[in-house]
C-alpha cells in the first residue's frame, strides 16, 4: 500500500471477473473504482462490499465511447484518483460459426473486446505518463491462442489484444509503466452461459480473481489461469496446421 489510498479501477466490474476483482481489492482497504453500463449491476458490487475495509465507488460508463471513457478518466483526475492499477476487463461473447456469418458480430466485439481497452488506454496512459507510475492490466483470453470453431469473432479480438500488449509492453516499461496481460481460460459467467458445448477446466470467478490478484502483486507479464488449461493451449499454439486443424474438426457441430 502506498502513503495515499490505493485506488484501482476497473472495467467491465457489474459481474464475473471484474465484479470478484473488485471485491477483493476492496478486501485489501483500496479505493476501488468500478465501471459498468448497468448502474444496477454496479450498485450491487457496491452493496456487496459495504462492510469491506476499503471503499467501492460507481462510475458507469460504456467502454466503446472513446469521449466518454476520456472524461471519466478526467473525473478520476479531478478528484485526485488517478488509478494506481487500471484493470481493463469488460468483455462481450457471441458464438460465430461460419454458417451464420454476420458482420455485424464481428464488429460488435471488436468495439468492446479491442476498442475497449485501446479507449482506455488513451484515456489513462496520459495521466499515468505524468505522474510516472501506474500498472495497466489488459484482460484478454486462452482463446487468443488459436483459432477456434465457433469463436472467430471473440478469439479474433483476444489476439488483438495478446498482440498489442506484447508490442506496447517495452515501450511502456521504459516510461515507468506496468502493462500487464491476463490471459483466463474458461470461467463461468454470463458471457460463458451463451456456451452450448461442454467447456474444459470451467472455474468460477472468484478462483480466476484469487489467480490473477496474485499474478499481478509477481512480476510475470502474462497471468493465465487455471494453469492445466493454459498449457494445453500454450501447446496447440505449438502444433503444426495438419494437425491442430484435425483436432479442431471434433469440435464441429
Amino acid at each position: 500500500m502506498t502513503a495515499k489510498p490505493y485506488t484501482v479501477w476497473i472495467t467491465g466490474a457489474g459481474t464475473g471477473i471484474g465484479r470478484a476483482l473488485a471485491l477483493l481489492y476492496a478486501a485489501e482497504g483500496c479505493r476501488v473504482v468500478i465501471t459498468g453500463r448497468r448502474r444496477e449491476a454496479l450498485d450491487e458490487v457496491v452493496a456487496a462490499g459495504s462492510s469491506l475495509p476499503g471503499e467501492i465507488r460507481p462510475l458507469p460508463g460504456d467502454v466503446t465511447d472513446e469521449p466518454g471513457m476520456r472524461a471519466m478518466a478526467d473525473t478520476l483526475r479531478v478528484a485526485g484518483m488517478v488509478p494506481d492499477v487500471a484493470i481493463l476487463n469488460a468483455g462481450n461473447h457471441i458464438p460465430t460459426w461460419g454458417k451464420n456469418f454476420r458482420v455485424s458480430d464481428y464488429r460488435a466485439l471488436m468495439e468492446v473486446n479491442y476498442f475497449g481497452v485501446v479507449h482506455g488506454l488513451a484515456a489513462l496512459l496520459p495521466l499515468m505518463r505524468a505522474r510516472g507510475s501506474g500498472q495497466i492490466v489488459i484482460v484478454a483470453s486462452l482463446a487468443g491462442y488459436r483459432g477456434l470453431p465457433g469463436a472467430a469473432a471473440y478469439g479474433a479480438s483476444k489476439a488483438a489484444l495478446i498482440n498489442m500488449a506484447e508490442a506496447l509492453r517495452p515501450e511502456l516499461a521504459r516510461e515507468g509503466l506496468d502493462l500487464r496481460l491476463v490471459n483466463p481460460g474458461f470461467v463461468a459467467t454470463p458471457l460463458t452461459d451463451r456456451n452450448e458445448f461442454e467447456m474444459p477446466f470451467l472455474i468460477d470467478a472468484d478462483t480466476a480473481a484469487l489467480s490473477i490478484h496474485k499474478g499481478l502483486r509477481g512480476k510475470r507479464f502474462e497471468i493465465t489461469t487455471p494453469r492445466r488449461f493454459a498449457f494445453l493451449m500454450k501447446i496447440l499454439r505449438l502444433l503444426p496446421a495438419g494437425l491442430f486443424f484435425s483436432l479442431t474438426r471434433r469440435l464441429l457441430p
